[in-house]
């Protein structure tokens, strides 16, 4: 990376992407912490997205910032942490605290993505949600740190171009 650094990413993309499984590869690879955004959340958020209802900016304030304390924390030893980050003004919060992120944008299919999500089981974001992830996602922009990467590959697959992607950054 350029900073000279060990990296600091952010596995990004709508819920059924892929975050916490190719993050979890990612950091394997470098050997670096890994940590779930899910695991940020107040019960208050889980219990709302339990019932179906879509979080809102300030439902993901205080999420946000326990994630930009995470990555500030590991600014100089380096991480991985899956998050969704799907608005541009989410991830300008976490570079806030963390200005060397990289953001690795896990990018399929609509179909492709609800495909996965009615085989996974556990979690609680339900598929009814994952219209209103993608209506609120915003890629990357030229001037955001990051790639977008496919998932129609495998997850090592993916993880494998995730890992290109940051080591050639």
């Amino acid at each position: 990376m350029s900073h000279n650094t060990v990296p600091l990413v952010v596995v990004m993309g709508v819920s059924g992407s892929g975050k916490t499984t190719v993050g979890q590869l990612l950091a394997q690879r470098l050997g670096v912490p890994y940590a779930e955004a899910d695991d940020f959340h107040p019960a208050s958020n889980v219990a709302k997205m339990r019932a179906g209802h879509p979080l809102d900016d300030e439902d993901r304030r205080s999420w946000l910032d326990e994630i930009a304390r995470w990555l500030a924390g590991h600014a100089d030893s380096g991480g991985v942490v899956a998050c969704s980050a799907l608005k541009r003004r989410y991830r300008d919060r976490l570079t806030s605290a963390a200005p060397h992120v990289f953001f690795l944008h896990l990018d399929g299919s609509p179909e492709l993505i609800a495909a996965r999500i009615t085989r996974r089981q556990g979690h609680f974001m339900p598929p009814g949600l994952l219209p209103t992830q993608f209506a609120d996602l915003e890629p990357l922009g030229d001037d955001e740190a990051g790639a977008a990467i496919p998932i129609d590959g495998t997850p090592q697959e993916t993880a494998a171009l995730a890992h290109a992607a940051v080591t050639s950054s």
